[in-house]
Protein backbone atom coordinates (compact mmCIF):
# COMPACT_ATOMS: atom_id res chain seq x y z
CA UNK A 1 0.00 0.00 0.00
CA UNK A 2 1.12 3.30 -0.68
CA UNK A 3 1.01 6.06 1.63
CA UNK A 4 -0.08 9.70 -0.22
CA UNK A 5 -1.20 12.82 0.53
CA UNK A 6 -3.30 14.80 -2.36
CA UNK A 7 -3.14 18.48 -2.99
CA UNK A 8 -6.28 19.39 -5.16
CA UNK A 9 -8.42 22.12 -6.43
CA UNK A 10 -11.93 20.12 -7.34
CA UNK A 11 -12.86 20.62 -10.33
CA UNK A 12 -14.17 17.63 -11.51
CA UNK A 13 -11.80 16.05 -13.16
CA UNK A 14 -9.90 16.34 -9.35
CA UNK A 15 -13.30 14.81 -8.14
CA UNK A 16 -12.81 11.40 -10.26
CA UNK A 17 -8.94 11.45 -8.97
CA UNK A 18 -10.23 11.73 -5.57
CA UNK A 19 -12.51 8.91 -5.47
CA UNK A 20 -10.36 6.14 -7.53
CA UNK A 21 -7.69 7.16 -4.77
CA UNK A 22 -10.49 6.74 -1.94
CA UNK A 23 -11.55 3.65 -3.54
CA UNK A 24 -8.39 1.98 -4.41
CA UNK A 25 -7.40 -0.41 -1.66
CA UNK A 26 -3.54 0.03 -2.95
CA UNK A 27 -3.48 3.71 -1.88
CA UNK A 28 -3.85 5.50 1.98
CA UNK A 29 -4.67 8.59 1.62
CA UNK A 30 -3.90 10.34 4.33
CA UNK A 31 -4.92 14.14 3.84
CA UNK A 32 -6.54 15.98 1.23
CA UNK A 33 -5.69 19.83 1.16
CA UNK A 34 -7.45 22.23 -1.26
CA UNK A 35 -6.27 25.18 -3.59
CA UNK A 36 -7.43 28.01 -5.66
CA UNK A 37 -7.79 26.70 -9.24
CA UNK A 38 -10.64 25.45 -10.84
CA UNK A 39 -12.71 27.75 -8.63
CA UNK A 40 -12.00 29.47 -5.66
CA UNK A 41 -10.49 27.44 -2.46
CA UNK A 42 -13.95 27.88 -0.25
CA UNK A 43 -15.58 25.76 -3.33
CA UNK A 44 -12.75 23.93 -4.02
CA UNK A 45 -12.82 22.40 -0.04
CA UNK A 46 -16.38 21.96 -0.43
CA UNK A 47 -15.88 19.88 -3.48
CA UNK A 48 -13.32 17.75 -1.82
CA UNK A 49 -15.37 17.49 1.17
CA UNK A 50 -17.86 16.11 -0.95
CA UNK A 51 -16.34 13.83 -2.66
CA UNK A 52 -15.03 12.39 0.30
CA UNK A 53 -18.42 12.59 2.52
CA UNK A 54 -19.49 10.59 -1.09
CA UNK A 55 -18.02 7.52 -0.23
CA UNK A 56 -18.63 7.72 3.46
CA UNK A 57 -15.11 8.61 4.50
CA UNK A 58 -15.47 11.88 6.06
CA UNK A 59 -14.79 10.59 9.42
CA UNK A 60 -11.23 8.89 8.37
CA UNK A 61 -9.66 11.61 5.64
CA UNK A 62 -9.21 15.08 6.79
CA UNK A 63 -9.26 17.90 4.25
CA UNK A 64 -7.33 21.10 4.77
CA UNK A 65 -7.64 24.29 2.92
CA UNK A 66 -4.57 26.28 1.63
CA UNK A 67 -3.98 29.12 -0.36
CA UNK A 68 -6.40 31.75 -1.96
CA UNK A 69 -4.61 32.62 -4.52
CA UNK A 70 -1.12 32.54 -6.69
CA UNK A 71 2.09 33.69 -5.02
CA UNK A 72 2.64 36.73 -7.52
CA UNK A 73 0.18 36.15 -10.61
CA UNK A 74 -3.32 37.47 -10.64
CA UNK A 75 -5.73 34.44 -9.71
CA UNK A 76 -8.21 33.23 -12.91
CA UNK A 77 -10.34 29.91 -12.60
CA UNK A 78 -11.78 27.64 -15.04
CA UNK A 79 -15.06 27.68 -14.03
CA UNK A 80 -16.20 28.32 -17.54
CA UNK A 81 -14.98 24.22 -17.68
CA UNK A 82 -16.18 23.02 -14.76
CA UNK A 83 -18.95 25.26 -13.77
CA UNK A 84 -19.53 28.00 -11.09
CA UNK A 85 -19.41 25.63 -8.11
CA UNK A 86 -16.55 23.68 -9.43
CA UNK A 87 -18.34 20.44 -10.02
CA UNK A 88 -21.86 21.18 -11.74
CA UNK A 89 -23.36 17.79 -13.06
CA UNK A 90 -24.59 15.95 -10.17
CA UNK A 91 -26.61 17.10 -6.54
CA UNK A 92 -24.64 15.91 -3.68
CA UNK A 93 -26.93 15.53 -0.26
CA UNK A 94 -25.94 15.10 3.20
CA UNK A 95 -24.30 17.47 5.95
CA UNK A 96 -20.56 17.74 5.56
CA UNK A 97 -17.75 16.92 7.82
CA UNK A 98 -15.52 20.61 8.73
CA UNK A 99 -12.46 20.65 7.16
CA UNK A 100 -9.35 20.88 9.72
CA UNK A 101 -8.57 24.04 11.44
CA UNK A 102 -5.02 24.07 10.32
CA UNK A 103 -3.59 25.69 7.13
CA UNK A 104 -2.87 22.88 4.54
CA UNK A 105 0.89 23.82 4.69
CA UNK A 106 0.37 22.93 8.80
CA UNK A 107 -1.91 19.91 8.02
CA UNK A 108 0.77 18.72 4.92
CA UNK A 109 3.88 18.73 7.49
CA UNK A 110 2.28 18.09 10.29
CA UNK A 111 1.27 14.79 8.41
CA UNK A 112 4.25 14.47 5.89
CA UNK A 113 6.81 14.46 9.14
CA UNK A 114 4.67 12.43 11.31
CA UNK A 115 4.63 9.49 8.66
CA UNK A 116 6.65 6.48 9.66
CA UNK A 117 7.80 6.14 6.19
CA UNK A 118 8.17 8.58 3.20
CA UNK A 119 5.13 9.69 1.43
CA UNK A 120 3.71 10.13 -2.25
CA UNK A 121 2.85 13.74 -3.34
CA UNK A 122 0.24 13.85 -5.60
CA UNK A 123 -0.89 17.22 -7.02
CA UNK A 124 -3.33 17.70 -9.37
CA UNK A 125 -3.85 21.72 -8.77
CA UNK A 126 -1.69 24.81 -8.59
CA UNK A 127 1.26 24.56 -6.97
CA UNK A 128 1.22 26.81 -4.69
CA UNK A 129 0.56 25.09 -1.31
CA UNK A 130 3.48 22.67 -2.72
CA UNK A 131 5.93 26.06 -3.03
CA UNK A 132 4.15 27.48 0.37
CA UNK A 133 5.25 23.99 2.16
CA UNK A 134 8.65 23.71 0.85
CA UNK A 135 9.58 27.26 1.08
CA UNK A 136 8.26 27.12 5.30
CA UNK A 137 9.39 23.63 6.14
CA UNK A 138 12.41 22.67 3.89
CA UNK A 139 12.35 19.48 6.34
CA UNK A 140 9.70 17.78 4.58
CA UNK A 141 11.42 17.33 1.51
CA UNK A 142 13.60 14.13 2.77
CA UNK A 143 10.34 12.91 3.64
CA UNK A 144 8.76 12.55 0.22
CA UNK A 145 9.30 9.45 -2.30
CA UNK A 146 8.26 11.87 -5.13
CA UNK A 147 5.68 14.10 -6.58
CA UNK A 148 3.01 13.02 -8.81
CA UNK A 149 2.08 16.11 -10.90
CA UNK A 150 -0.37 16.97 -12.78
CA UNK A 151 0.38 19.59 -15.09
CA UNK A 152 2.53 20.71 -18.22
CA UNK A 153 3.11 19.83 -21.77
CA UNK A 154 5.88 19.38 -23.94
CA UNK A 155 3.42 20.70 -26.39
CA UNK A 156 0.67 23.28 -26.69
CA UNK A 157 -0.90 24.27 -23.86
CA UNK A 158 -4.60 24.91 -22.83
CA UNK A 159 -4.61 28.48 -21.76
CA UNK A 160 -2.23 29.63 -23.75
CA UNK A 161 -0.58 28.24 -26.87
CA UNK A 162 2.48 27.63 -24.43
CA UNK A 163 0.84 26.84 -21.30
CA UNK A 164 -1.04 24.30 -19.30
CA UNK A 165 -3.49 25.28 -16.54
CA UNK A 166 -2.13 23.89 -13.67
CA UNK A 167 1.37 25.52 -14.74
CA UNK A 168 -0.64 28.92 -15.97
CA UNK A 169 -2.49 29.56 -12.54
CA UNK A 170 0.84 29.55 -10.39
CA UNK A 171 4.00 29.63 -12.65
CA UNK A 172 5.99 31.11 -9.84
CA UNK A 173 5.06 27.99 -7.67
CA UNK A 174 5.85 25.43 -9.99
CA UNK A 175 9.44 26.90 -10.13
CA UNK A 176 9.96 26.32 -6.26
CA UNK A 177 8.60 23.16 -6.48
CA UNK A 178 10.50 21.77 -9.74
CA UNK A 179 13.58 23.29 -8.21
CA UNK A 180 13.52 21.68 -5.06
CA UNK A 181 15.11 18.48 -5.44
CA UNK A 182 12.40 16.33 -4.93
CA UNK A 183 11.37 13.71 -7.40
CA UNK A 184 8.90 14.79 -9.84
CA UNK A 185 6.82 12.35 -12.68
CA UNK A 186 5.33 15.36 -14.61
CA UNK A 187 1.99 14.32 -16.24
CA UNK A 188 1.05 16.79 -18.41
CA UNK A 189 -1.05 16.99 -21.33
CA UNK A 190 0.58 15.03 -23.99
CA UNK A 191 -0.97 12.12 -22.03
CA UNK A 192 -3.99 13.55 -20.76
CA UNK A 193 -5.11 14.79 -23.60
CA UNK A 194 -4.23 11.13 -25.46
CA UNK A 195 -6.48 8.99 -22.37
CA UNK A 196 -9.96 10.53 -23.01
CA UNK A 197 -12.50 8.89 -21.61
CA UNK A 198 -14.90 7.46 -24.56
CA UNK A 199 -18.37 7.45 -24.88
CA UNK A 200 -19.09 4.14 -24.56
CA UNK A 201 -16.62 3.88 -21.41
CA UNK A 202 -19.27 6.73 -19.55
CA UNK A 203 -22.71 4.79 -21.00
CA UNK A 204 -21.17 1.37 -19.04
CA UNK A 205 -19.98 3.35 -15.96
CA UNK A 206 -23.56 5.49 -15.66
CA UNK A 207 -25.47 2.33 -15.03
CA UNK A 208 -22.84 0.21 -12.69
CA UNK A 209 -23.43 1.33 -9.26
CA UNK A 210 -23.99 4.69 -7.79
CA UNK A 211 -20.27 5.84 -7.74
CA UNK A 212 -20.71 5.28 -11.91
CA UNK A 213 -23.43 7.29 -11.94
CA UNK A 214 -22.24 10.48 -10.23
CA UNK A 215 -18.86 10.26 -11.85
CA UNK A 216 -20.72 9.97 -15.55
CA UNK A 217 -23.28 12.59 -14.58
CA UNK A 218 -19.86 14.89 -13.49
CA UNK A 219 -17.81 13.96 -16.72
CA UNK A 220 -20.56 14.14 -19.53
CA UNK A 221 -20.92 17.97 -17.48
CA UNK A 222 -17.25 19.00 -18.12
CA UNK A 223 -17.13 21.90 -20.87
CA UNK A 224 -13.93 20.36 -22.60
CA UNK A 225 -15.17 17.45 -24.28
CA UNK A 226 -15.75 16.18 -28.06
CA UNK A 227 -17.42 13.31 -29.81
CA UNK A 228 -14.34 11.69 -29.02
CA UNK A 229 -14.73 11.38 -25.76
CA UNK A 230 -13.90 14.00 -22.35
CA UNK A 231 -10.04 14.16 -21.25
CA UNK A 232 -9.85 13.86 -17.40
CA UNK A 233 -6.91 14.71 -16.49
CA UNK A 234 -6.33 14.47 -12.85
CA UNK A 235 -7.44 10.44 -13.14
CA UNK A 236 -3.95 10.26 -14.51
CA UNK A 237 -2.03 10.88 -11.56
CA UNK A 238 -3.46 7.98 -10.14
CA UNK A 239 -3.29 5.77 -12.86
CA UNK A 240 0.33 6.33 -12.97
CA UNK A 241 0.96 5.94 -9.24
CA UNK A 242 -0.95 2.16 -9.65
CA UNK A 243 0.13 1.38 -13.55
CA UNK A 244 3.22 3.37 -14.50
CA UNK A 245 3.82 0.20 -17.12
CA UNK A 246 1.00 1.86 -19.68
CA UNK A 247 3.22 5.25 -19.32
CA UNK A 248 5.88 5.81 -21.21
CA UNK A 249 8.33 8.47 -19.74
CA UNK A 250 11.56 10.54 -20.79
CA UNK A 251 14.16 11.78 -17.68
CA UNK A 252 14.06 15.80 -18.75
CA UNK A 253 15.20 18.88 -16.92
CA UNK A 254 12.02 21.16 -16.54
CA UNK A 255 12.44 25.08 -16.72
CA UNK A 256 9.15 26.92 -15.75
CA UNK A 257 8.55 30.86 -17.29
CA UNK A 258 7.29 32.84 -15.45
CA UNK A 259 6.82 35.92 -16.92
CA UNK A 260 5.94 37.65 -20.65
CA UNK A 261 3.40 35.86 -23.52
CA UNK A 262 5.23 32.26 -22.44
CA UNK A 263 4.44 32.77 -18.95
CA UNK A 264 3.74 29.39 -17.31
CA UNK A 265 5.10 26.99 -20.30
CA UNK A 266 7.16 24.12 -19.28
CA UNK A 267 9.91 24.12 -21.15
CA UNK A 268 12.25 20.56 -21.48
CA UNK A 269 15.77 20.54 -22.30
CA UNK A 270 15.25 17.99 -24.46
CA UNK A 271 19.41 17.97 -26.16
CA UNK A 272 20.18 17.78 -22.51
CA UNK A 273 22.03 20.43 -23.07
CA UNK A 274 21.48 23.45 -20.62
CA UNK A 275 21.63 21.69 -16.95
CA UNK A 276 25.04 19.54 -17.72
CA UNK A 277 22.97 16.28 -18.38
CA UNK A 278 21.16 17.07 -14.93
CA UNK A 279 17.16 16.15 -14.92
CA UNK A 280 14.29 17.32 -12.86
CA UNK A 281 11.40 15.36 -13.32
CA UNK A 282 10.54 11.99 -15.07
CA UNK A 283 7.73 13.37 -18.25
CA UNK A 284 5.03 11.43 -19.12
CA UNK A 285 5.01 10.84 -23.24
CA UNK A 286 1.93 8.44 -24.01
CA UNK A 287 0.11 6.41 -22.72
CA UNK A 288 -2.07 3.36 -23.31
CA UNK A 289 -5.38 5.21 -23.51
CA UNK A 290 -7.43 1.47 -23.97
CA UNK A 291 -5.71 0.04 -21.34
CA UNK A 292 -6.45 3.14 -18.95
CA UNK A 293 -10.24 3.14 -19.79
CA UNK A 294 -10.41 -0.44 -18.90
CA UNK A 295 -8.43 0.57 -15.83
CA UNK A 296 -11.32 3.05 -15.00
CA UNK A 297 -13.85 1.00 -15.81
CA UNK A 298 -12.92 -1.18 -13.12
CA UNK A 299 -12.12 0.88 -10.76
CA UNK A 300 -15.98 2.09 -10.79
CA UNK A 301 -16.90 -1.09 -10.58
CA UNK A 302 -15.77 -1.82 -7.56
CA UNK A 303 -16.34 1.25 -6.16
CA UNK A 304 -20.05 0.90 -4.00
Amino acid sequence: MTKILMDTDPGIDDAAALALAINNPEVDLELVTTVAGNVTVDKTTINALKIINFFGKGNEIPVAAGAEQPLIKPFEDAARIHGASGMRGYDFVGDLPKPLPETAVQAMHRVIMASDEPMTLVATGSYTNVALLFSEYPEVKSKLTRIIAMGGTLGRGNMTSAAEFNVFTDPDAAKIMYQSGVPIVMVGLDVTMKALVTPETLAEIETMNRSGKMLHDLITSDGDQSEAGVSIHDANTIFYLLHPEFMTTKKLWIDIQTEGPANGETVADIRGAYHDGKTNAEVCVDIDAEAFNEWFKAEVQNMK
